[in-house]
């Protein structure tokens, strides 16, 4: 919605997308971003790596935080200005990641809101925290 040209978000407002990370999606992730880092896509070598097996990468999952903020809240036409991460726990094959945004702060001097970041997998572990500024559309 908006009001005066400017999409409303209030403080307090909140979203969320859930999605289980497979197999396809860290390879797709890897050929995308070119990190092949054998801890991703190497059972032998992510075995003896301090997880014990492969895990997906961090900005693999922290990638639905882009998804929230550009189809949800603040929704179409939002453009990230920059966003803190701290990678809480490893996520595995098989997680179901479900992402979460609340809006801590709208300014009223210029179209920006700044919103708390975080994400969860299916047994309520904590796997991502963060913060996220955006330029709220038109």
């Amino acid at each position: 919605m908006s009001q005066a040209g400017r999409t409303q978000v209030a403080v307090g407002d909140t979203a969320e997308c859930s999605r289980t990370i497979g197999e396809h999606d860290v390879y797709a992730y890897a050929g995308l971003t070119g990190d092949f880092n054998p801890v991703h896509i190497d059972e032998l070598a992510a075995g003896r790596s301090r997880f014990g097996t492969r895990v997906a990468h961090g900005m693999l999952a922290a990638g639905l935080f882009s998804a929230i903020l550009g189809t949800k809240l603040p929704g179409p036409g939002t453009i990230y200005l920059g966003q803190e991460l701290r990678f809480v726990a490893p996520v595995r094959f098989g997680d179901t990641v479900t992402a979460r945004v609340e809006v801590l702060e709208v300014r009223a001097d210029k179209p920006i809101a700044v919103l708390r970041t975080w994400a969860v997998n299916q047994k309520g572990e904590t796997v991502i925290e963060g913060k996220a500024t955006v330029l709220l559309p038109d």
